[in-house]
């Protein structure tokens, strides 16, 4: 029987994908690879006019051998696909971003090393706590896409780059509202992002953000982006004396400001 994301969890610590925006700027592409100057910038919607290039970022990180690739869906909720009058387009592009990385992972994965697609869901442009939004609203947004992407053959979501308890909730109430209804559950990671001055955005330090996640049934809990490891050394320990779940952290590279890969692993006893 083939041993998931959460069975290898247990046995191993887990390396995630680097950043996709940035290897995608390094594709130098033009603006008629996004579909025309309307689309150009929109990476997500490369998994229509160009899904070559997507193909290129997850071959190459399968090539350095980590456990998970993410999709090209960060800002494939409705609520950003919308700046590009895109947002009808939301599930379609989930679908299509799960599909290309799951073929892929495919090819790379054996028996000896499993690979698995994480369906990587952004925190939109939009902050719920200062009203920019409705709960219900963003929670419909999210569940979308949860929905694209878990239809897709996603083994996992992750909720990345949180920065507002209240889009958390939002976005955990959308994704469960789908499992319940389609009777599925795949994994969820939840990743907050802890800005220099030692809290998120809105000023919740990583304990309450902790205390805030963990009554949800998420699987993963931990930080990415905004600092690198040095900064976020005092958090993971934060992290690590309180949390049930496994945690994992995706420092941002002090040379080059993208992120690096994430290292899930075991809460330290």
């Amino acid at each position: 029987m083939t041993r998931s994301f959460l069975d290898v969890l247990k046995e191993k610590i887990i390396v995630f994908d680097g950043a996709t925006g940035t290897h995608l700027q390094g594709q130098n592409l033009s603006a008629d690879d996004f579909g025309g100057e309307q689309y150009n910038g929109c990476n997500e919607y490369l998994v229509v006019t160009k899904p070559s290039a997507v193909e290129n970022v997850h071959n190459d990180y399968l090539e350095a051998r980590c456990d998970v690739i993410e999709t090209d869906s960060f800002g494939s909720t409705g609520i950003v696909l919308a700046e590009y009058d895109l947002a009808s387009q939301s599930y379609d592009l989930n679908l299509r971003a799960a599909r290309i990385a799951k073929r892929i992972a495919k090819d790379y994965s054996g028996s000896g090393h499993l690979r698995f697609v994480a369906g990587s869901m952004g925190p939109t442009t939009k902050l719920p706590s200062l009203g920019h939004i409705s709960f219900d609203e963003m929670a419909k947004s999210y569940r979308i896409q949860a929905q694209g992407l878990v239809e897709g053959g996603v083994d996992l979501l992750s909720l990345e780059t949180c920065q507002d308890v209240l889009q958390i909730k939002s976005a955990l109430f959308g994704i469960f509202e789908y499992f319940r209804e389609a009777r599925v559950r795949v994994p969820v990671v939840v990743s907050v992002t802890i800005e220099t001055m030692g809290t998120m955005l809105l000023g919740t330090e990583i304990a309450a953000a902790l205390a805030a996640i963990e009554p949800f049934d998420v699987d993963v809990i931990g930080m990415n982006c905004a600092t690198g490891p040095k900064e976020m050394s005092d958090h993971v320990r934060v992290l690590s004396s309180g949390s049930p779940k496994p945690i994992f952290v995706m420092p941002v590279c002090p040379k080059t400001s993208a992120a690096k890969p994430i290292t899930i692993f075991h809460r330290m006893s």
